[in-house]
């Protein structure tokens, strides 16, 4: 039993060890940010599925908030269908640097 916990405990530190060595590139998610683009950049925009959304600007929303707004999405403490569905998509990668992307948008 001793060796089960050490093991977990062990795992739990080398993933965590591992998310913190994600650093976002702007750059990078220039490729990635067409997923995004088609209702975040639209000023006044309103989703309708599954009722009447309004879809809020994100371009200059602090790194931390994307990131955890995304990774919410993607475990369901977040509940809008096409964001859980997009963030289900994503790597750790991908939100850290969509994140970093959204963040130095005006």
């Amino acid at each position: 039993m001793k060796k089960l916990f050490a093991l977990l405990a062990l795992a739990s530190l080398t993933q965590f060890a591992a998310a913190a060595d994600i650093v976002g590139n702007a750059k990078a998610a220039e490729n990635k940010v067409a997923m995004c683009i088609g209702c975040h950049a639209i000023p006044g925009y309103k989703a309708t599925f599954p009722e009447v959304y309004q879809v809020p600007m994100i371009g200059g929303q602090s790194a931390a908030y994307i990131e955890s707004a995304l990774k919410a999405y993607r475990k369901g403490e977040r509940k809008h269908p096409s964001m859980r569905g997009i963030a289900g998509s994503l790597s750790d990668q991908d939100v850290a640097d969509l994140a970093a992307y959204y963040s130095q948008q005006k």
